[in-house]
């Protein structure tokens, strides 16, 4: 009988070299020419995605709320002249609908959210409302799509009940969530897994058409983000008006990955379902190998390297809301079985990162900035 293999024997393979399917042909082969519905398309990551899903040739149909920060990524890359963009809310279950007949999308990436834990302690109710009924909102619509699709919901790696242990959570690990951000996010899963088994079951795909996987990424940087309360952005407005940066949880661990890496994986991901629909539905990690997960300290401390300058302080805060102390995912799933593996560990993500924002500065375009980051991480191996 094979022996089942340990946690720790799990946390070994999880850094296993794998050769990387993601390629530039495979990519265009899947997308091209294809109706994509995107959701979240004016966000940080779903601009990257969208401008992505662009070059590879997609015909993309956005929906979201406006930008919510100034500047916004999607702005400055014309995201309205990338897309057919539908400014609604999750909440609009009629216009979510409208948006899925008109599409009639192959693929569905799912990254509307709302994604902040701080301001889900502000907003719980409306956090819980986009999170877990958005996306069952989304998911009926898409249950009354007489075509095949195939569908890819991103949560995130804080949907597992957090022990604040050294071990790497893999996909199976029970969910939880200790903020209103991340119960939501769970509760989200909670629907994907209820229609996956009671209207998207493998065991009748032909009936329906329709597959359905879910990605969790990790704590995810990259140039073009200028949210509140998100590390980078902090660090960045920080130094660009010459003022200390203020890290809340410097010891805090966080799974850094360069915003290119998860959504190489969910493209990856869409497409080993476009090609064998019942084989890879499920949850799936996409995080950095288990050396690059970092504490905040070292973070700022490469960051504050590459820019060339300032320093950064801890503030002595009271009564602030609860955020994890450590956090890790176990990617040995992905690498064996998407055969996805991260290109850059986090010291290089964190140098990537800084050189866009610094880049901006100087003149670039964004589209010339975000066209740049996804060629060179496409040719790598």
């Amino acid at each position: 009988m094979a022996r089942k293999s340990s946690r720790m024997e799990d946390m070994v393979n999880s850094t296993a070299p794998a050769a990387s399917p993601l390629s530039i042909e495979l990519l265009q082969a899947t997308y091209k020419g294809k109706k994509v519905l995107l959701t979240g398309h004016t966000g940080f990551k779903g601009a990257w995605l969208l401008y992505w899903l662009h070059l590879l040739g997609a015909d993309v149909t956005g929906y979201a709320l406006a930008p919510d920060s100034q500047p916004s990524l999607y702005e400055l890359l014309a995201g309205d002249s990338l897309c057919h963009s539908i400014i609604g809310d999750l909440s609009d279950r009629a216009a979510l609908e409208q948006a899925v007949a008109e599409c009639q999308p192959d693929f569905v990436f799912h990254l509307a959210a709302q994604p902040l834990v701080r301001l889900s302690y502000d907003i719980p109710v409306e956090t819980f409302a986009t999170n877990a009924l958005g996306t069952a909102n989304l998911l009926d619509a898409l249950r009354r799509l007489a075509k095949p699709c195939t569908i890819v919901a991103i949560t995130t790696d804080k949907v597992y009940e957090n022990k604040e242990w050294v071990y790497p959570y893999r996909e199976n690990d029970r969910l939880g969530g200790y903020d209103p951000y991340s119960a939501s996010k769970a509760c989200a899963e909670l629907v994907i897994n209820c229609y996956a088994q009671s209207f998207f079951n493998s065991a009748d795909y032909e009936h329906h058409q329709k597959s359905l996987a879910v990605g969790r990424a990790g704590n995810v940087i990259g140039g073009g983000d200028w949210a509140k309360d998100r590390i980078i952005p902090d660090i960045v407005r920080a130094l660009a008006s010459g003022q200390p940066v203020q890290v809340r949880n410097p010891q805090a661990v966080r799974p850094w990955q360069h915003v290119l890496e998860p959504l190489g994986g969910y493209l990856l991901l869409g497409a080993r379902l476009a090609a064998e629909p019942t084989r890879y539905t499920g949850a799936w990690n996409f995080g950095p190998h288990l050396q690059d997960t970092l504490p905040v300290s070292a973070l700022a401390d490469t960051a504050l390297h590459a820019w060339g300058a300032g320093h950064y302080e801890t503030p002595a805060l009271a009564n602030q809301p609860h955020e994890a102390g450590l956090l890790k995912l176990d990617i040995s799933k992905s690498v064996n079985e998407l055969r996805w593996q991260p290109r850059y560990d986090a010291a290089s993500s964190i140098r990537r990162t800084i050189a866009w924002y610094k880049a901006l500065a100087s003149g670039q375009l964004a589209a010339e900035l975000v066209r740049s980051d996804i060629e060179a991480y496409s040719s790598l191996v």
